[in-house]
């Protein structure tokens, strides 16, 4: 019955004229789309349910939905969109419902529990709002004063809409919020975009001149003070948002890793050592990569350069590696990703990948700062043995990722202490004479700041100083005929992370043809070990090894030709480069010979 006399009470507003057209909007969306009014929501469910028997004692099409994992909403429909936004307009002139409900179109819904046994997000729209007007038309006005005394006080949602504020009594209510809740605000701006400055509670100008952009952009009075029923609306916009996204906190407890995640956009695909992967969903175009292992500075360092060579990982972007942490990120027209880790305690490296498409940019600004604030640490981490079943071994994988090989790869080494590389101008070339990008062990750009085609060497300077273990110390004496030799490169096309050391002779102080700025050694070298320092048995560098081909011939697999190093000091001088003088300190063992040669010896590689 009382549902019944609402519904005169409803049609009454029509026929008084005190309520909105049913007229859609030429700009609106589609009238037959199906919507929901929601009116409230709620932290825990006992409040939403008490709210909702309420509500159905007076209202039709009342329903209960959770929204993401961590909040409640009652929401009425669903209904046409036409439909909707008139009975939305005579809900709210009655005073039935609060005055900041609004449409919603489901996708924050996530699954209905009340009525029980009922599912309406799979369901077609229900009656429509004409046919309750209709139905309302056949109640007096009579029948509706008769009762309208009675339930004057159940019709008034709980809490009442809040009366709007002047200024200096916003001032006031604000003055009452707590650390928490200016935080909060503080947060929800910055949520979405108007706020930059960092979460301290203090509303100074950076937070008022936020708070007036808000205002500006909802077409509020922009007084740089929120009142109360505004500061209610923006949480709760940022609440919808979040029910969008589906951001729920995720604790993995192998990874050891507890996260909030964008669940209504990725789902838990495997576990592949290192990662705990999250592929994407519902065309999100969006993926994310919990990283998770034992190790140490020299593991996170390991893993900073294999990021870099994995598809997922454009070329272009910032990279940032210092102390005990690391920044990657990416982008290219079709594909976007940032990376963080670092290490934690008790031995660990952790944190994550997400990887995106261009056209979730604007979701990102809100996704990558909740990841970056949410995410913390506990327990242990993966497991090595943690490999999905049945996988492949494949070169061109890594934990299941697509590796991105460079066009060619050859070795160079430090000639001073800020990173400088001295390498073949084979390297910077490529094999069709241009590389897009030249990198320093698969991880630094550099420039090339001289270069010498005739004598065939080039040096390249990183775009950021780099610290080397060690650099080369140039001799500026020929070689000891028959005298042992060691090369430092990377064979096997670089994909070894360190230089490998081979011994041999120093067969000749002259080329093939006489040439005296070359020298021959005895020994077999590899095509990507182009580049590579020849060292004595003191540790001085003797020159640098050129390729393996001579007037469009190969040489023999124990001849290798390399510049000679006291022909090239004054090359490099007259570039303006100085390299180090070698000073004889004794003569090293092979071992100490190989570490030598692993310190100063890197990969360089052409990128197109």
């Amino acid at each position: 019955m009382l549902k019944t006399i609402l519904r005169g009470l409803f049609a009454l507003t029509v026929v008084l004229g005190l309520g909105l057209s049913l007229a859609v909007p030429a700009n609106a969306q589609d009238p037959n789309q199906r919507v929901w009014i929601q009116i409230e929501s709620y932290t825990d469910l006992a409040t939403t349910e008490q709210r909702l028997r309420a509500y159905s004692q007076l209202l039709e099409d009342v329903n209960g939905f959770r929204a993401g994992s961590r909040f409640y909403a009652i929401a009425l429909g669903p209904y046409p969109r036409s439909d909707g936004i008139a009975l939305l307009g005579q809900l709210r002139a009655q005073g039935l419902i609060p005055g900041d409900s609004f449409l919603q179109d489901g996708q924050a819904f996530t699954q209905q529990f009340f009525p029980v046994g009922v599912n309406t997000l799979d369901g077609d729209a229900v009656e429509t709002t004409q046919g309750v007007v209709a139905e309302a038309q056949e109640q007096t006005e009579e029948v509706a004063e008769e009762v309208i005394e009675d339930v004057a006080e159940e019709i008034t949602p709980d809490p009442a809409p809040l009366p709007e504020e002047t200024p200096a009594e916003a001032r006031q209510s604000e003055a009452q919020l707590t650390r928490a809740e200016r935080d909060e605000l503080q947060i929800a701006l910055q949520y979405f975009g108007f706020y930059r400055g960092g979460i301290d509670g203090a509303f100074g100008p950076g937070t008022r001149g936020a708070m007036t952009a808000w205002q500006q952009s909802r077409g509020f009075e922009a007084t740089g003070i929120l009142t109360t029923r505004q500061r209610a609306q923006l949480l709760a916009e940022r609440e919808e948002e979040l029910a969008r996204l589906g951001i729920t906190t995720v604790r993995d407890e192998r990874a050891g890793i507890q996260i909030d995640l964008p669940l209504g956009m990725v789902a838990f695909s495997e576990y592949n050592f290192p990662f705990a992967q999250y592929d994407s969903i519902n065309d999100s175009g969006l993926r994310v990569l919990l990283i998770s292992q034992p190790g140490d500075r020299a593991t996170l360092f390991g893993l900073y350069e294999i990021m870099q060579t994995l598809e997922i990982v454009p070329l272009e972007g910032e990279r940032e590696r210092q102390g005990d942490r690391f920044l990657l990120t990416g982008q290219s027209d079709s594909l976007r990703s940032h990376t963080e880790a670092r290490v934690v305690g008790g031995g660990f490296v952790k944190g994550f990948t997400v990887v995106w498409a261009p056209e979730r940019d604007e979701d990102m600004e809100q996704i990558l700062p909740i990841l970056r604030d949410t995410i913390s640490y506990f327990g242990g981490a993966l497991d090595p043995a943690f490999v999905p079943e049945g996988a492949e071994e494949d070169i061109d994988l890594v934990s299941g990722l697509e590796v991105r090989r460079p066009d060619l790869m050859r070795t160079g080494f430090f000639i001073d202490s800020r990173g400088t590389v001295l390498t073949t101008t084979e390297a910077v070339s490529g094999p069709n004479g241009q590389c897009a990008r030249v990198l320093i062990d698969n991880a630094y750009a550099a420039d090339v700041v001289y270069r010498d085609d005739a004598l065939g060497l080039a040096v390249l300077r990183p775009r950021t100083a780099l610290a080397p273990l060690d650099f080369a110390r140039m001799a500026e004496t020929p070689g000891r005929l028959r005298g042992e030799i060691a090369v430092a490169g990377f064979p096997f096309g670089g994909a070894l992370s360190a230089a490998s050391t081979s011994f041999g002779t120093l067969s000749a102080l002259s080329g093939v043809n006489g040439e005296t700025n070359v020298q021959r050694l005895e020994i077999a070298t590899e095509d990507s070990e182009a580049g590579a320092p020849v060292l004595d048995g003191s540790g001085a560098v003797l020159g640098m090894v050129l390729p393996g081909m001579l007037e469009g011939r190969a040489l023999p697999d124990e001849v290798t030709l390399a510049l000679r190093a006291d022909q090239l000091l004054p090359v490099l001088q007259q570039a303006g480069i100085a390299p180090q003088i070698a000073t004889t300190t004794g003569m090293m063992n092979r071992e100490t010979l190989s570490r030598l040669g692993s310190d100063i010896a890197v990969r360089v590689s052409c990128w197109n």
